[in-house]
């Protein structure tokens, strides 16, 4: 046993020098933020490792699936490789295994050029994997950055992955990662009638969770199809809890670019089911909103989003937009809905302020109801309450940090 951890450390050693790869990244502040560094799933190579050895891998992986090194990052799949280790296919989430698809884009299965993997794909059609995608497979390693957010879909993925799993019984290890959105719990329950990828499971907006408690969530209160339980570990992080601030080495998607945009994207999105634009197209991604019929003198700030990477058809393309720019905004703690009550209060097209993606969005029908009511915003939040309480004790069972 001793000889086996020895010739391990020689490996990581030689990963270290050889596939060591600086990664730019989003704050210029270190990723140490506690008194001691926090460590994240895929750092603790050496309690994993373990459970690797002899095994056909699958891997569900992005550009966030890293490991820290002292001069930079790199990236899980290359270590496995570098290792030795049987990896034999990729699962790629939204936006695809090197993450430059745009939300909603179709992502088709083929070849990594930098490893020869094969990628698979589990979005659009395709957000399962089959029993044919797991055939010869032993064990899947899952290794996503979430943000927190019910409808940012990777929590969705890791329950098609887990239930596909199940089905096969094959272990699922996951890899804990920070939730940078972790300090709060907010926001409408999902209801029954509005299920949807974006929408899984009776969870708040904002469910201060990280990706590897989730997960035991999901298995342990059934949501699987047919009450299913996957064969579930976690390597949980380490040095850290639910208030640790923490920078993302790199960003978790293509319209998240920065610690300010992941903070207000549990707000903002809401305007992703109107007919404003929230900063797709231009530098400042859920960092503003804006549309070209609202009134400038209430919306000073302008902005024209234009084609880029992440949003090849931005909504308002090529149109000037008035809007508010929110990249010095204070750091949230809940949820603002104040800014879509105001929107809405003074757009000139209140019939067609919404989009039938609001209330998949919200997860519910009585958001949009009561913002046309006209409902202050404590009184909406009131109604949240219920829900959230009973969340929170269903989420009690689940914690790993405090």
């Amino acid at each position: 046993m001793t000889r086996f951890y020895t010739s391990i450390l020689i490996a990581l050693l030689l990963i270290s020098c050889k596939t060591n790869v600086q990664v730019p990244l989003v704050e210029k502040e270190s990723a140490t933020t506690t008194a001691k560094e926090i460590k994240t799933g895929a750092d603790q190579v050496l309690s994993y490792l373990p459970l690797l050895q002899n095994k056909r891998i699958a891997i569900v992986a992005n550009p966030s699936t890293l490991i820290k090194k002292h001069k930079g990052y790199t990236h899980v799949v290359d270590s496995l490789l570098a290792l030795e280790l049987s990896l034999k296919k990729v699962f790629s989430p939204e936006h695809g295994f090197r993450g430059k698809a745009d939300a909603g884009e179709k992502v088709v299965n083929g070849m990594d050029v930098h490893t020869g993997l094969p990628i698979i794909s589990l979005y659009g059609a395709h957000k399962k994997p089959t029993k044919n995608d797991l055939k010869g497979i032993d064990i899947i390693l899952f290794d996503l950055q979430d943000v927190g957010v019910r409808f940012y879909t990777y929590i969705s993925t890791l329950h098609y992955v887990m239930e596909a799993a199940a089905e096969q019984h094959i272990p699922v290890l996951v890899l804990d990662r920070p939730n940078p959105n972790a300090h709060y719990i907010d926001g409408p329950v999902l209801e029954d009638p509005y299920h949807s990828f974006i929408g899984m499971h009776p969870v708040p907006i904002v469910y201060g969770m990280t990706i590897g408690e989730y997960a035991k969530m999901i298995n342990g209160e059934h949501w699987l199809q047919n009450g299913l339980q996957c064969d579930l570990q976690v390597i949980a992080l380490k040095n850290y809890t639910h208030q640790s601030p923490y920078n993302l080495p790199v960003k978790p998607s293509p319209n998240l670019p920065n610690a300010q945009a992941v903070n207000l994207y549990p707000s903002l999105c809401f305007f992703e089911g109107t007919g404003l634009s929230c900063g797709r197209g231009t530098a400042m991604q859920f960092q503003t909103f804006g549309a070209p019929n609202l009134d400038e003198k209430l919306y000073p700030f302008r902005f024209t989003p234009l084609p880029n990477t992440g949003a090849k058809h931005p909504k308002h393309q090529g149109e000037v937009c008035h809007g508010l720019d929110l990249r010095q905004h204070k750091y949230l703690s809940e949820i603002n809905i104040n800014w879509l009550l105001d929107a809405y209060k003074n757009s000139n097209e209140k019939k067609h302020f919404f989009n039938p993606f609001f209330i998949k969005l919200a997860g519910t029908a009585s958001l949009q109801n009561q913002i046309e009511l006209g409902y202050a915003a404590e009184d909406i939040k009131k109604t949240w309450q219920p829900g959230l309480e009973k969340f929170k004790k269903i989420r009690l069972k689940y914690l790993l940090y405090d």
